[in-house]
């Protein structure tokens, strides 16, 4: 039985560490059981509590995921110490498991009321002195890593709004350039998600529990922006391929690359080489519809409809999938063309303020 606590005590704190080391320390991406099931099981007790009312109740409860996370995190990782020290201690000293485990969470904690001249303890307690605060300054020193990444990722989030609508959806950015007459600023957006497509794909990959973080309103969200993107860009090189910029293939590129980041990261599969002909879930009359939006607000499509169909189809294929499955696990807003959700919900459509002019009668 000593021998046998012994064991399970250095295993524990070995997992321990390994959790802490790919977390917080190891910017490679490693998966975290920690994180993920943490993860899982927050998401599932806050969908309870939002008793399927809908996306509103949904996002009004996962706003608390992600401090609940970090705490919860902190928590388990104390937690564990306690235990592998604590076990460590049964098995190596005369003392009961009571002591054991009081004398652990004295060290750990730094508290310093459970000591005895017991000298071959010494190295025991030292290091459980050591950890509980190394854990909790690695904690601490992570939060403003994410927090930076938060900050970077929410700026582009909000500069969308004015392009996009809220929740963001990929044909409205085309038809509002084109109503205002700034379809020369598109480069510059391509440009600004591109760059920030490759951050988000280091950084969320790297620090999963960015994830978790929701936007400050609830109609926004960062893989729905990105996915408005990518699909303005997908539309504007299947309809109007000699006038769209370089750099829509470019954000393309960088976007889908990111997601699939992200997907290699929280270990769902996908395919990795899709053929540009294989189906996708979006439909051609939702793209028809799409379309002729686009022509009524002033867009000169060089396409044809069905022409340029296979064409988005080819482009989407990249990015669909991952995407819809990204959206569904972080219950980001359900905006057009995004996909399912796991509660009811009701594709939202962006909201377009009134064209309203100084001089005009107002209804």
């Amino acid at each position: 039985m000593i021998w046998l606590s012994g064991a399970a005590g250095a295993l524990v704190l070995a997992l321990v560490l390994g959790s802490i080391l790919r977390t917080l320390v190891v910017p490679r991406g490693l998966y975290s059981l920690v994180v993920y099931r943490l993860w899982s099981a927050l998401r599932g007790l806050l969908h309870l509590l939002a008793l399927r009312r809908g996306y509103e109740a949904i996002d009004r409860w996962q706003a608390w995921l992600a401090p609940l996370m970090l705490v919860g995190m902190l928590a388990i990782w104390l937690g564990g110490a306690l235990t592998g020290y604590g076990l460590l201690l049964y098995a190596l000293s005369p003392l009961d498991w009571t002591t054991s485990f009081r004398e652990a969470g004295s060290s750990l904690f730094t508290l310093g009321f459970a000591g005895g001249a017991r000298i071959r303890l010494s190295a025991l307690d030292f290091a459980a002195a050591a950890t509980g605060p190394v854990v909790i300054a690695l904690q601490i020193a992570y939060l403003p890593t994410l927090y930076a990444a938060y900050n970077r990722r929410e700026l582009e989030v909000t500069l969308l709004q004015s392009r996009a609508g809220e929740p963001a959806w990929g044909p409205e950015i085309l038809a509002r350039q084109w109503l205002v007459d700034t379809e020369s600023a598109l480069p510059q957006l391509y440009r600004a998600w591109e760059r920030l497509a490759a951050d988000m794909g280091e950084s969320h990959s790297t620090y999963p529990a960015l994830l978790a973080f929701r936007s400050p309103r609830p109609h926004r969200s960062w893989l729905v922006g990105l996915i408005a993107v990518m699909d303005a860009a997908a539309m504007q090189l299947a309809l109007a391929p000699r006038s769209a910029p370089p750099e829509a293939r470019l954000v393309l590129r960088a976007g889908f690359t990111a997601l699939r980041d992200i997907a290699r990261a929280l270990r769902f599969p996908f395919d990795a080489d899709p053929s540009p002909d294989a189906p996708i879930r979006l439909t051609f009359v939702e793209f028809d519809a799409a379309v002729s939006m686009l022509e009524s607000a002033g867009f000169s499509a060089e396409r044809g409809t069905e022409e340029a169909w296979a064409h988005f189809r080819g482009w989407r294929v990249n990015y669909e999938a991952v995407g819809y499955e990204l959206c569904r696990r972080c219950d980001a807003v359900p905006a057009l063309w995004t996909g399912p959700r796991d509660f009811p919900s009701t594709p939202i459509p962006p909201y377009r303020p009134a064209d309203r002019r100084p001089g005009e009668r107002q209804p």
